[in-house]
């Protein structure tokens, strides 16, 4: 995601206009704004504030969908004039950036009279890392956690006589059943494109290599020996017949490739299986999910891992109505709230014990995809990449790859400029 532009005055005053900001009203009641960005969460998020408001009728919130690329442009200008909405999720990418310019308020207190280790009780030290600034205060509630999953066609597997995968699969595994699936149905097997959490950050960690060195989170390590051979290893996948290149994925997404049943394996986030099932309903029962195939022979560690990423929900620290918003932050976090979440199908809750609520909705369908693997999978699953320099030097990472990939760059040489690139934000060095 490439760094967000300031905004110009008439920008400004159309963020006002806009009404980000909540304010009381002559019915005498406190609207809050809570602001998002996936119109498929909208209900679930509804559900948790009306369940609120039935508790404070003296408070009403409105809960606004934007687009993910106009949500960050409209969220800068409003912290810059000091309009934020009252409620509004925060992406990893972005959270150390508002919290160590000060934007967000610090919520590390929140829970404090009712239980000083709240935060340490109820969520997982992944979650709240991704809802912490750089100085290791909470900026956000933690809202939900992810991570990826091997989607794959049960039709294809059948149709080239191979067993679907299971938790013992391996990378070769599947390299094996995508040439044969290739062989027997004229379709793609795994495809493989250049993505990073569901992409080759799985492949690195499940290898024993890191993008940033965990014991520190600050040394990239791009040109290190298991993140290399990992990348090198992805990177050339796409050189079988039955991956299809990045040309191919400029025009098409593995999604849709995968629900139009011209490919048979991809990586997906967890967040996107339920609209998934709503939205290809002719192919319920033709697909399910299995466990990341994991590394055969890593250069350390077991072989497993998944990028895990989360969600939070935070205010601003100038906030209006700070207090009436503590306290409906206080309920989002809370048990209840996250089962609500959970059950409306809009992710799968950050609270600990309330993780498989999630499987509600899912349990509707005709056919029910494993979704026990999402669950199991955070024993092996990796705190998504992210420190305070990062939003400097991802984008040009990330230009970097796109020319391995389109073969303009070799790979040692591609690994090598990216290393450099976070070498010149590391103060350590």
């Amino acid at each position: 995601m490439k760094r967000i532009p300031r905004m110009t005055a008439a920008a400004l005053m159309l963020a006002l206009l806009l009404s980000l900001a909540g304010c009381g009203s002559a019915d005498g009641k406190t609207h809050l704004t809570f602001q998002i960005w996936d119109v498929a969460q909208r209900d679930g998020m509804q559900a948790m504030c009306d369940a609120y408001t039935a508790q404070h009728p003296d408070v009403e919130i409105e809960v606004q969908v934007t687009s993910w690329g106009e949500y960050w442009t409209k969220l800068e200008a409003a912290g810059e004039s000091n309009t934020m909405p009252d409620i509004f999720w925060m992406h990893t990418d972005q959270i150390l950036y508002y919290a160590d310019f000060g934007i967000l308020a610090d919520l590390t207190d929140l829970y404090a009279d009712e239980d000083p280790s709240y935060y340490q009780n109820h969520f997982s030290d992944i979650s709240v890392g991704n809802a912490s600034g750089t100085d290791g205060r909470v900026y956000g509630i933690p809202k939900d956690k992810d991570n990826v999953v091997l989607v794959y066609n049960m039709e294809m597997f059948d149709a080239a006589g191979v067993a679907y995968p299971d938790e013992n699969w391996t990378w070769d595994d599947m390299m094996e059943a995508s040439r044969k699936i290739y062989d027997a149905t004229g379709k793609y097997g795994y495809m493989a494109y250049n993505d990073e959490q569901l992409g080759y950050w799985n492949f690195v960690y499940q290898n024993g290599g890191y993008i940033l060195d965990p014991e520190t989170n600050l040394h990239a390590g791009y040109t290190q020996s298991a993140t290399a051979d990992a990348i090198e290893y992805y990177v050339n996948i796409q050189k079988n017949d039955w991956c299809p290149n990045q040309n191919y994925f400029a025009e098409t997404s593995p999604g849709t490739s995968f629900f139009s049943e011209m490919g048979c394996m991809f990586f997906e986030g967890s967040w996107n299986l339920l609209n998934e099932l709503k939205n290809f309903p002719e192919m319920v029962g033709k697909w399910d999910i299995a466990p990341l195939p994991k590394c055969p022979n890593p250069a350390s560690g077991d072989g497993y891992g998944t990028i895990s990423n989360g969600l939070c929900y935070s205010t601003a620290a100038k906030g209006r109505n700070l207090e009436i918003v503590k306290d409906v932050l206080r309920f989002f976090g809370s048990e209840e709230g996250q089962r609500i979440q959970g059950e409306s199908g809009a992710a799968i809750p950050a609270y600990l014990g309330q993780e498989e609520s999630w499987s509600t909705v899912f349990n509707t369908f005709d056919y029910v995809i494993d979704v026990q693997v999402c669950y199991d999978q955070f024993d092996h699953a990796v705190q998504y990449i992210n420190n305070a320099s990062r939003r400097k030097w991802k984008s040009n990472a990330a230009d970097e790859m796109v020319k391995v990939y389109a073969g303009s760059q070799d790979i040692q040489t591609g690994l090598a400029n990216m290393q450099a690139l976070a070498d010149a934000y590391d103060t350590t060095n």
